[in-house]
Formats: structure tokens, C-alpha cells, sequence
């Protein structure tokens, strides 16, 4: 099994960047894959370009998303980790998914509209916030961004929604004993979601 693993904050030792070694970590602990795209790391441009939208003419795919749809093109998981950002994920997130996962890779023309692309293939998501847990569930902040995003995102791909794991309350000074929890709690359920699931025969 490949994973994808998607990580969207531009700090380094942020918990972010901690919570997507910890995936890691475990899914190759698994014998499983893993591809990681440090977006920021990679500098990658959010910015959908005009001749990438479907039109008239056919749309012209940069050698920037040519090259990550190579090399995501036989994922068997998408794995994201990203802040909530005015409740949403960063706008570099939301550009890859624009660019990679559009026309020709997450869906294609099909009669009547789009036809997914991507059916089966599995969506997990790890997301962090200051806003405390309760705040996020009560004002149902996190439950509209499942619906807008990630919903929206397996729904047009034909991806199955795993997972979407939230840490709320997160501040600048956690203790280690915090953040370890945190990262325990990313291992096993990452341990739970893909453990019966065996690496996909080379």
C-alpha cells in the first residue's frame, strides 16, 4: 500500500511536521510506502493557472502538477496534516488540491458531468487548531469543514473518507508529554485504519 502524506504548515518543528513523521513512521512501521509532500518545503504554487481550467480546449498541466500526479498517480492513500486557519486549511492546501487533484487525475469528463477517478482509493486527514475541541465541535466548525472539503474532495474523486482526526487547544508551548500524546494517538490510529491492510505487491 502507498500513502501520499500531505503536509501544509511552514514550520519545520511545528506539531504539524511532528504529526506527519509519527504517520509516517508507523505506515513503513506497517510495511507500507510512503511518498511525503512537504508543500511549503517544496516551495509548490497554489495558484490555479488559466490554461489548467477545463474549457474549450483542453487544459495544459504545468511540469509542476504533471510531476506530482506521476508521482501520485499510484497512491493507495492520501494522507493530509494541516492548522485550521480561519477554520479552514492553508490556502497552499487548498491550491494543491486544485491543481493536482482537477481535471485528468481526481476526476475526468464523463456523460451528464465528471466522472471520479480515484474510486476506492482511501482519504485520512489530521488536523490542528488553537481553538479548543469543544469550541470546534459546538460551533460545529469542524463538521462544516468535514463537509466542505473533505466530503466534497472524496465525493468528486471517488475517495472513501477514513478518517479526519482533530487536536484542538494547541498551543506554542506544549509540554512533551502533551505533544507525545498526541503523536501516540496519531500512530494508533494509523495502526488501526492500515494494519489489515497489506502493502500492495510491487
Amino acid at each position: 500500500m502507498k500513502h501520499a502524506l500531505i503536509l501544509a504548515h511552514p514550520a519545520r518543528k511545528s506539531l504539524n511536521a511532528a504529526i506527519a513523521a509519527a504517520y509516517e513512521e508507523e505506515a513503513r512501521r506497517l510495511g507500507h510506502e510512503v511518498v511525503v509532500r512537504d508543500l511549503y518545503a517544496m516551495h509548490f504554487d497554489p495558484c490555479l493557472k488559466a490554461d489548467e481550467i477545463p474549457g474549450r480546449k483542453a487544459p495544459k498541466f504545468h511540469d509542476d502538477v504533471r510531476r506530482e500526479r506521476e508521482m501520485l498517480a499510484d497512491a493507495d492513500v492520501f494522507a493530509l496534516v494541516y492548522p485550521f486557519w480561519f477554520n479552514a486549511p492553508p490556502a497552499i492546501l487548498k491550491g494543491y488540491v486544485d491543481r493536482v487533484f482537477g481535471m485528468g487525475f481526481g476526476f475526468n469528463p464523463g456523460a451528464g458531468g465528471n466522472a471520479p477517478a480515484l474510486v476506492g482509493r482511501r482519504l485520512i486527514s489530521f488536523s490542528t487548531s488553537g481553538a479548543p475541541d469543544h469550541w470546534v465541535r459546538d460551533t460545529g466548525a469542524l463538521n462544516d469543514l468535514t463537509r466542505l472539503f473533505d466530503r466534497h474532495l472524496a465525493g468528486t474523486c471517488g475517495l472513501v473518507v477514513e478518517d479526519h482526526v482533530h487536536f484542538g487547544g494547541i498551543v506554542s508551548d506544549l509540554t512533551d508529554v502533551a505533544a507525545g500524546e498526541i503523536l501516540g494517538r496519531v500512530k494508533t490510529v494509523t495502526n488501526a485504519h492500515f494494519r489489515a491492510h497489506p502493502p500492495t505487491a510491487s
